[in-house]
């Protein structure tokens, strides 16, 4: 989630995977799926001197050196713990108790060839795009006529969010829908996330990625589609609502930038909710306001220093995990448990994707290329949105926006409803709910095809 550069010389860590991971044709897709088509020929490896030079559209699979895995455990087995927390609750952050059970797990038992495989079982792709290599699953339907989705992720998740959706959305029939309500399904890591490159100049901002993500989806052969986000999602899918490209039918977002002007200054200085607020706006508005009075430093941080943090998370696993594993703990619709939705492995998949790959620095500096306030209407331009616009809001996101401040934020809004599980990564957490919400609200755009 982001509130308001880039690597030129690649960490060790990542110079291995960039030089080892092999890229061979991802011919295996989910039960009765099909995979993606338009591979090229494989070629032995991704290396730093190829990245964002190669427009063809090359399949992709993961095969991390076993030496990366050793070197983990042993940094995980190796930490010094600081002292204890001294409240009985998160309230200085994340206990020392909760981190070190989870640690326990990732330095023993945790086993990324399980993730590897499941991914390596999926149509896997990456392509160049105007200068960086875009690393993206593509999953095709077997229905006729399905609608193409791009479906973008955010911090501190990653394209592991929509893994579980891929079922509900390409084979909604065996999922409790209709065959008309299918999807094509394009998954691309942000740049400077897991395994597209890191770039190396400055600019690689919500807008620019947003062209990429239209160069991409036309490179598939898809005129029209839709797009659809959480968190940077969001933020990307707006922007591409402002531009607009030709042929995006619409957007569909889990955390819409609703909040009014005038409510902008009180939630972040802390002051008072202002009379005459609605039962569902005076509760977005407290909720915001305890965001940014206690939980949003690690977002100033990377808006305005994220070098300087990305020493610590890019060196220490367990600093790595602190960092994220408070926020899917806090974001989540779980009451602070998020294994109980999530699954332990689920979580450390998504840690040691980030560790593995090297990019937890690349990944802050997108919130300091994005420094908008990324919950105000105003900020985030929501009213130069021309493309008909969904909102699903979740009971567990960091604010519910209320419907009044939605129509108000997004003259475009077509379809608002409220789920009834989930949090701020709705596909992750609740994939048949969010695959539920894509299905009604795309469902009158697809007369646009």
């Amino acid at each position: 989630m982001s509130m308001f550069e880039p690597e030129t010389v690649p960490s060790p860590a990542r110079r291995r995977l960039l030089g080892t991971v092999a890229v061979a044709a991802a011919t295996a897709a989910l039960p009765g799926l099909l995979p993606a088509g338009s591979a090229q020929a494989a070629s032995p490896a991704v290396t730093r001197k190829a990245v964002g030079t190669n427009h063809a559209i090359r399949p992709f699979q993961v095969r991390l050196p076993e030496a990366d895995l050793v070197d983990l455990r042993r940094r995980v087995r190796a930490t010094r713990w600081p002292d204890r927390e001294l409240v009985a609750d998160d309230s200085q952050g994340l206990q020392l108790s909760r981190l070190q059970t989870l640690a326990s797990y990732w330095g023993g038992g945790y086993d990324w060839r399980r993730l590897e495989a499941r991914l390596n079982a999926l149509p896997q792709l990456i392509t160049a795009v105007d200068g960086v290599d875009i690393h993206f699953i593509h999953v095709r339907s077997r229905h006729p006529g399905a609608l193409p989705v791009l479906l973008t992720h955010g911090w501190p998740g990653s394209i592991l969010e929509f893994v579980g959706a891929i079922g509900p959305l390409t084979d909604p029939v065996a999922h409790g829908g209709r065959a008309e309500d299918a999807f094509d399904v394009v998954i691309p890591s942000i740049p400077g996330y897991g395994f597209s490159s890191i770039p190396t100049e400055l600019g690689w901002g919500p807008e620019r990625v947003g062209r990429a993500w239209d160069t991409l989806m036309k490179r598939l052969g898809y005129e029209r589609y839709v797009s659809q986000g959480g968190d940077h999602g969001s933020v990307i899918s707006d922007a591409m609502g402002r531009q607009p490209p030709t042929g995006l039918l619409g957007i569909h977002l889990t955390m819409p930038a609703t909040v009014p002007a005038e409510l902008v200054p009180a939630i972040n200085s802390g002051a008072p909710a202002p009379a005459g607020l609605a039962a569902d706006e005076l509760r977005a508005f407290t909720a915001l306001s305890q965001f940014f009075g206690r939980n949003a430093a690690y977002g100033a941080m990377m808006v305005t220093r994220p070098q300087t943090i990305g020493y610590a998370l890019n060196d220490s696993p367990i600093g790595l995990a602190g960092w994220m594993y408070d926020k899917i703990a806090q974001w989540t619709d779980s009451n602070g448990m998020p294994e109980a939705v999530l699954g332990r492995d689920a979580i450390l998949d998504d840690i040691s994707l980030y560790w593995l790959t090297g990019t937890a620095t690349a990944a802050g500096r997108f919130y300091w290329e994005n420094n908008n306030n990324n919950f105000s209407a105003a900020a985030q331009k929501t009213t130069q949105i021309t493309v008909p616009v969904a909102v699903s809001v979740f009971p567990g996101e960091i604010y519910r926006a209320p419907r009044s401040w939605t129509e108000r934020a997004y003259p475009t809004l077509y379809y608002f409803n409220e789920a009834s599980k989930g949090g701020h990564f709705a596909a992750w957490e609740q994939p048949q709910i969010f695959a539920n919400e894509l299905r009604a609200a795309f469902r009158p755009l697809r007369t646009s095809l």
